[in-house]
């Protein structure tokens, strides 16, 4: 098995710098074949470059470079199609998540899930930092989620996290349209419609150290909840 961990970045220099090395860590404590792909969208700050450079030590790095900031979706499905790996994950590049959990992910797909997700909002999954600001988050997307749920039919607990895992044959199934954040919703929509089996492992979430966050809550969450209906209108 190889897998691929698919990283979109703007601006994220100095988180890669950290995270790149824990998840080549996590390479070489569980045995895995891996590759990191790193799709940058011409950061300003040298994150593709420091890429490269970490590239030099580890010798799996890769880079897609964009000439253009198009969004969220529009970087997965890049490093999705990008991705040489028999199994591919995608995360967040802010430190947000606990690169440890993906043996969490692997456990499920080699146990039958077509597609695994990351859920803050399942079971023992959380927000690790109580601030004001991250529990308004928080209740925002607890509130949304469900929405989603409701709109589309689909029973899963957390459809706006990027951090899952699925088998390539499973994204290759698959076409895929959205260039925002609504790919996420999208993508698990059109995985569920042609009957794959999908789990989801509870996660922390934690705030950024470095860097600013690229998402816009009221912008995005009004889009999210308008494609969730669209999803549901089509799909149910």
């Amino acid at each position: 098995m190889k897998l691929s961990v698919v990283l979109p970045t703007y601006n994220e220099k100095k988180n890669i710098q950290i995270l790149i090395p824990q998840i080549q860590e996590f390479f070489k404590k569980e045995a895995i074949d891996g590759e990191v792909v790193v799709v940058d969208d011409s950061s300003p700050d040298g994150t593709a470059r420091e890429a490269e450079k970490l590239n030099k030590k580890f010798k799996n790095v890769r880079v897609v470079l964009r000439e253009k900031k198009e969004g969220l979706g529009a970087a997965l499905r890049d490093g999705y199609n990008a991705a040489k790996g028999d199994i591919i994950l995608s995360m967040d590049s802010d430190l947000s998540l606990n690169v440890k959990d993906a043996k969490k992910f692997l456990g499920m797909i080699e146990h039958g899930d077509d597609l695994v997700l990351g859920s803050r909002h399942s079971k023992d999954g959380y927000y690790e930092k109580k601030s004001f600001h991250t529990e308004i988050k928080s209740v925002i997307s607890t509130l949304g989620n469900l929405f989603t749920r409701l709109a589309t039919g689909v029973n899963v607990p957390d459809f706006s996290l990027n951090f899952r895992a699925m088998k390539k044959n499973v994204w290759r199934s698959i076409k895929t349209e959205e260039k925002k954040n609504a790919f996420l919703l999208e993508m698990i929509v059109r995985i569920h419609s042609k009957g794959y089996k999908i789990g989801w492992i509870p996660v922390a979430f934690k705030d950024r150290i470095y860097g600013e966050s690229k998402m816009q809550l009221s912008r995005q969450a009004p889009l999210f909840l308008k494609k969730a209906i669209e999803y549901g209108l089509k799909y149910r």
